[in-house]
């Protein structure tokens, strides 16, 4: 191969690597929330992933998000940050919010995780929450627009609920199928000791039959 063959090869595949590189910094670069246990009714630890994105390299320095239909919230300690959980009349949660304390923030570059336990969830089959991120140059990035509507731009924190009798009685039949394990489990055993102890008494009847042999001779 050529040097100047070489080189345009080696220019092709860097401009690859870095179209590669842009799209997934792109498909990445949204405010998504993760929850492993989320069902219905029930109670799930929410963790917003917040990345910092801002064409002008300006810090993150705050985070809100809607939360309806949930009964209660509880948030977890984030070093140089403030949270603050918003009712309404009827004392259901509205939103959570987290403010960077001054001089600090989500750098470029960098990203932050805000986790919540979220108590009463409701019953539905996805909790979608709303978030607006706050840059310290005053840019606003709302993240509202519905997850399933094709690929939106800014979307929306969501995650699935689950239905709690649904995980119940799959809970309930993994028992059941374990404990019939454990019975297999037993029979098989008993059944090989048993095998051993006959094995056992008939080397021990060879073996006094053997002695009695040889006393007469």
């Amino acid at each position: 191969m050529s040097g100047s063959t070489f080189t345009r090869s080696a220019v092709v595949a860097a401009a690859a690597a870095l179209a590669v590189a842009g799209a997934t910094g792109t498909a990445f670069a949204h405010v998504t929330v993760s929850a492993s246990d989320a069902s219905k009714g029930g109670s799930a630890v929410l963790v917003f992933r917040v990345p910092n994105e801002s064409a002008s390299g300006s810090p993150t320095v705050g985070l809100g998000v809607e939360i309806s239909g949930v009964t209660t919230v509880d948030t977890e300690t984030v070093p140089g940050w403030k949270a603050v959980v918003n009712k309404d009349s009827g004392s259901g949660v509205t939103t959570v919010t987290w403010t960077a304390d001054p001089g600090t923030g989500i750098a470029a570059g960098q990203f932050e995780q805000f986790s919540i336990l979220a108590n009463g969830l409701p019953d539905k089959d996805e909790l979608i929450m709303p978030a607006t991120q706050t840059y310290a140059d005053g840019q606003v990035v709302r993240w509202d627009q519905n997850p399933g509507d094709g690929e939106p731009e800014y979307p929306a924190p969501s995650v699935t609920l689950r239905d709690g009798q649904s995980a119940g009685a799959h809970d309930h039949g993994d028992i059941q199928a374990t404990a019939s394990e454990t019975e297999s489990s037993k029979d098989t055993t008993a059944r090989w000791l048993g095998a051993l102890g006959l094995a056992l008494g008939a080397l021990a009847v060879l073996a006094v039959i053997g002695i009695g042999v040889r006393g007469r001779h």
